[in-house]
């Protein structure tokens, strides 16, 4: 069967050339990088050039860099870390409506801890919008995590905008906040500067660029107070304990240099097949909404809700032709719930359960793009024949 792989925002197949920087270090190279020996010193000059090589990706210094497991840990470690060291300064937290599971729950355990969470609105286009995110300063804000580009539909946020105005205020006096941005979606994808975004903190994961998974990282500002969420490890200098993971670091650093020379290629490739594959989609389908600011979002990223069907049975559905692609929705107990992303955008449960995501990468073709469009359009029609909410849209009609 022929296999299709349109789920790059889960994660990417790792590089051929990644694997070959990462597989001395996991043979003659195997030391660990705190050993003062030959072995730990020649571990340790790999993590030490990755470090350079992640820091060059974002226009950050190496000391900025801190490893992490993933993202997940990465966005735990802003929000919590940030939050133990600066809450004599304020307890309040601004977030957005549809921030990754990781920011929500730390926000969540931080308003059990007393601080008080403001959630910007996305409205229908998934955008945060300037004036609500002025509006919601206050005195007592100590942090902001907005995300970067959202996981599910891929809208841009106004990143630079916000870290304009968190610069203006700290630099007048007014407050002293500091402000994250997740960017585990945007790194890749989209051109990173550290300064250019005005950030104090930025998260990153090694499996959405073509690294292994296991390892992640997270900017830190020079002058950024961070606690540290795991202790009785000096590693990353005191801020992150545990054995480095060295093979997956040295791998994160090559893919962070491949990512950032290849990076306008890569970009007009997906987009040229995305627009392909929707201007198919929308010559061969009817009733389905493209969620989402279309000319705000990730080049890669096409999130889309058909009417009269669950999000779950397509998905079913194109796997069994070989298509692998993502749907926000999450089964549980035998109940499928609505993605609370697309709910975001003020969608009902109908389109909101019929969310796909299709997420296209560096070494996807226009035969992939084909052939995904035929099946999606074969499986939605069989679908809609079988699903009780088109017969009953054809009897209201």
């Amino acid at each position: 069967m022929r296999r299709i792989y349109l789920d790059h925002s889960a994660t990417t197949p790792v590089d051929q050339r990644v694997v070959q920087a990462m597989l001395p270090y996991l043979t003659e190279k195997f030391g660990n990088a705190s050993s003062v020996h030959q072995m730990g010193q020649e571990a340790r000059a790999g993590v030490d050039r990755a470090r350079r090589q992640i820091a060059a990706f974002i226009g950050a210094h190496a000391n900025e860099i801190i490893f992490t497991s993933g993202g997940t840990e990465a966005n735990n470690l802003a929000i919590r870390g940030v939050a133990e060291a600066v809450e004599s300064h304020g307890r309040h937290l601004i977030i957005s409506a549809f921030e990754h599971p990781s920011v929500r729950a730390a926000a969540d355990v931080l308003e059990k801890l007393g601080w008080e969470v403001t959630v910007l609105p996305v409205y229908e286009e998934g955008l945060v919008r300037i004036d609500d995110f002025r509006a919601a300063l206050r005195p007592d804000t100590a942090l902001i995590s907005i995300m970067m580009a959202n996981n599910e539909i891929g809208t841009v946020q106004p990143i630079a905008e916000i870290g304009s105005l968190v610069r203006s205020e700290r630099e007048a006096g007014r407050r002293n906040l500091w402000f994250h941005t997740d960017a585990v979606q945007a790194a890749g994808r989209l051109p990173l500067d550290v300064d250019a975004l005005g950030c104090d903190l930025l998260s990153l994961s090694a499996h959405k660029i073509y690294a292994p998974k296991g390892t992640g990282a997270l900017f830190v500002r020079k002058g950024v107070r961070l606690a540290p969420q795991q202790h009785g490890g000096h590693q990353e200098r005191e801020r992150r304990g545990g054995t480095e993971a060295v093979a997956n670091i040295v791998a994160f650093g090559t893919a962070a240099e491949l990512a950032r020379n290849e990076m306008p290629e890569r970009s007009e490739h997906v987009r040229r097949l995305r627009d392909r594959f929707e201007e198919q989609l929308l010559a061969r389908i009817e009733d389905f909404t493209f969620n989402g600011d279309r000319g705000s979002r990730l080049p890669h990223l096409s999130n889309i809700s058909f009417r009269f069907i669950e999000g779950e049975g397509l998905l079913i559905h194109l796997d069994m032709q070989g298509i692998a692609v993502s749907t926000g929705s999450a089964c549980s107990s035998g109940t499928i719930e609505p993605s609370p992303v697309i709910r975001a955008l003020g969608r009902d449960d109908e389109l909101a359960r019929g969310s796909i995501r299709f997420s296209f990468g560096k070494d996807n073709t226009e035969e992939d793009v084909d052939y995904a469009v035929e099946m999606t359009g074969r499986s939605v029609e069989n679908l809609r024949q079988l699903s009780p909410l088109s017969r009953k849209s054809a009897a209201v009609v």
